[in-house]
């Protein structure tokens, strides 16, 4: 998702995280739209186009264009109807994170926004990815910018996830989240999809709910990961204290022989 929708990482911009306006538009482009940019919407000097300000639609006087950090502009996706239901590739785990025993790290909440908030549940096939790692290692010298030849990539699809079966008891308890939230504050039910107040963005009832939904989808790639061979891992692999024990070093080789790049 972060190499096609403009992405702030909280690491290294105070724009990023669970409420950017990038997660917004996934969320809308799983949706049926089209979706105004609203609450996002850019500046009214941005909405047209030009030679310095191509990122809008100049045949179109609606405003298209919408903001990540109140100074750029960028056309929204989810402002189309075309786009309506559209394939969204992620990697939840957030970086790059090459393992010598292919195991993974806790993923970020976002992927639970997505599949609690979009209007319909998408539908959601889990993929298993082996051997990129070996094309494009973090450890490799010069010319470090060519991808190694010879090397074998495999990728697995797993089965289309029942999503009724599976979230929609967490999309139930999602509703019943934001049916509270609306009493305790009513202009809630004004909020255009993808849009949050602070008690839906981190009241206690929809951090644990994202906690649980995020837990699961990481099983689902965990049983695609099983069937091609890979031993069960340990359960601690998928828990965000788990990884704040590598302390503050963000990238590089890590204590457990992994290697780390967040992008």
């Amino acid at each position: 998702m972060g190499q096609v929708l403009p992405t702030h990482r909280l690491a290294h911009s105070p724009y990023g995280g669970l409420a950017q306006p990038a997660v917004t538009q996934a969320i809308r482009l799983l949706s049926k739209g089209p979706f105004p940019v609203d609450p996002h919407r850019a500046a009214p000097e941005r909405q047209h186009w030009s030679l310095r300000n191509v990122c809008v639609d100049p045949f179109s006087d609606l405003p298209t264009a919408y903001t990540t950090n109140e100074k750029d502009s960028h056309l929204a996706p989810s402002a189309y109807a075309c786009n309506s239901h559209s394939w969204v590739h992620i990697f939840p785990e957030g970086k790059i994170h090459q393992a010598p025993q292919k195991t993974m790290r806790y993923f970020k909440w976002g992927v639970a926004r997505l599949i609690l908030e979009a209007n319909e549940c998408p539908d959601i096939v889990p993929i298993w990815l082996e051997g990129l790692d070996q094309v494009m290692h973090e450890s490799r010298g010069f010319p470090r910018f060519i991808p190694r030849t010879r090397k074998k990539i495999n990728i697995t699809f797993g089965r289309k996830v029942d999503t009724q079966a599976v979230f929609g008891d967490m999309r139930k308890r999602w509703q019943e989240i934001k049916a509270k939230a609306e009493r305790n504050a009513p202009e809630v039910r004004n909020l255009p999809l993808g849009a949050l107040n602070d008690e839906l963005l981190s009241g206690t009832e929809a951090v644990e709910l994202r906690k649980e939904v995020t837990k699961k989808v990481r099983d689902l790639v965990l049983e695609v990961r099983h069937a091609r061979g890979f031993p069960e891992e340990d359960p601690k692999e998928g828990l965000v204290e788990t990884w704040m024990r590598e302390g503050p070093k963000r990238e590089g080789r890590m204590d457990d022989e992994s290697w780390v790049r967040d992008i």
